[in-house]
């Protein structure tokens, strides 16, 4: 036990000494890749929260569908939108889903600018893995 405690200890002296971050997982040393944001840009933008429910209207500023859910897809973990579109109140909806970059925000509103109820329908159905 005395071993693995001094070889953590060397690691993160090792380290603080190179200036790279080092973290123990389960006891083996590893390397921590951090990276600095703007946060005042990053305030400025929008929750999950506040994206969820979010209604999507088209450039015509017409209604095509709600936000259902946000989406990190693999392999590069690209955000995507999960979007409700037709039905009445929950009932005969159909989810697709588009990348969250195509989603436009015009004057506070979500926008699919070239979208229609119609062709946001013709998109394969998606369902949730199990």
């Amino acid at each position: 036990m005395i071993e693995k405690s001094a070889a953590i200890g060397w690691a993160v002296l090792l380290g603080v000494m190179s200036n790279v971050p080092i973290a123990a997982a389960q006891g083996a040393p590893q390397s921590v890749t951090e990276v600095r944001v703007d946060v005042a840009k990053i305030a400025a933008g929008y929750r999950a929260s506040k994206i969820s429910g979010a209604t999507v209207y088209n450039g015509n500023k017409e209604k095509i569908g709600t936000v259902d859910d946000l989406i990190l897809g693999p392999p590069e973990w690209e955000p995507y939108a999960v979007l409700s579109v037709g039905g009445l109140l929950g009932v005969g909806t159909h989810l697709v889903t588009v990348p969250l970059a195509s989603i436009q925000v015009v004057e506070d509103q979500f926008q699919l600018p070239n979208a229609s109820k119609d062709s946001l329908k013709a998109l394969p159905e998606f369902t949730y893995a199990k």
